[in-house]
């Protein structure tokens, strides 16, 4: 069911589209090129396993999950209420 002047599932297509958007920035973020042998923030050596399982990594483990816990905010509204624009 659709609210005011939306199509039937428009929601649904709103839902879909903020997650392909979530997954081309994931897919945009991940590393690309040659990877390195040591972290390029700290230094220290990235392990074999690492460097196997994530072609092109270019951060150890621990500073790859600090750059993770970074928030991340959306910069595409797709709800047309003033309530959601406000959050």
């Amino acid at each position: 069911m659709a609210n005011g002047w939306a199509p039937d599932g428009a929601v649904q297509d709103q839902i879909e589209d903020s997650l392909n958007d979530a997954v081309a920035a994931a897919r945009a973020s991940m590393p690309k090129g040659e990877g390195l042998d040591e972290c390029e923030v700290c230094g220290e050596p990235i392990p074999e396993g690492r460097r196997k399982a994530v072609p092109g990594v270019r951060t150890c483990v621990a500073c790859q999950s600090r750059r993770e816990q970074r928030p991340v905010y959306s910069a595409i509204n797709r709800r047309g209420s003033k309530d959601s624009q406000l959050r």
